[in-house]
């Protein structure tokens, strides 16, 4: 593949990178919300869109849960792609999985709970020990492996059939 093949090609692992763990992350959110939480998902769902539209969608209803899901899916698909062209810029990392999955998902986990969160919804630093451990384990788990696997499917294909330049 060349060219706007091979772009085309980076788009399918962010997009089931993002479909995945997406979906393994915000059922994640969901079990913790009735467990731990408050027990309404549609209004931590609202408070996900809240996040980047200010306190307005927690009135919204169901709108506005929805649109916490798109919120939720649309940061992770900007996770998933900042992943995907790391390692394509360096694909010896397809060879160290395990370790780029578990960097990728504790350089997310801090950049989420110790910049983004605190900044945007004034949370005291450093979180609760329950937060630390589930926000680890979502993460770790739910993002940096399913990243890394996905990619390394989808991609170890088309590091082999490049040519190499010298």
């Amino acid at each position: 593949m060349t060219g706007g093949g091979e772009e085309t090609a980076m788009l399918r692992p962010i997009a089931i990178a993002t479909a995945v763990s997406g979906t393994l992350d915000i059922f994640w959110a969901m079990i913790l919300t009735m467990t731990v939480g408050k027990g309404d998902i549609p209004a931590m769902l609202r408070f996900v869109a809240s996040g980047p539209f200010g306190d307005a969608p927690k009135e919204w209803g169901a709108g506005g849960a929805v649109l916490g899901l798109v919120v939720h899916f649309t940061l992770m698909a900007i996770m998933a792609t900042i992943f995907v062209l790391v390692v394509r810029g360096r694909p010896s990392l397809l060879g160290t999985l395990w370790g780029t999955a578990l960097a990728f998902g504790l350089i997310t986990y801090f950049v989420m709970n110790w910049v983004v969160v605190p900044l945007r919804f004034g949370t005291p630093l450093p979180p609760k020990p329950l937060s630390i451990a589930t926000q680890l384990f979502a993460h770790l788990v739910l993002v940096g492996i399913p990243f890394a696997l996905i990619t390394a499917r989808t991609l170890r294909p088309l590091a082999i059939a490049r040519p190499a330049t010298v």
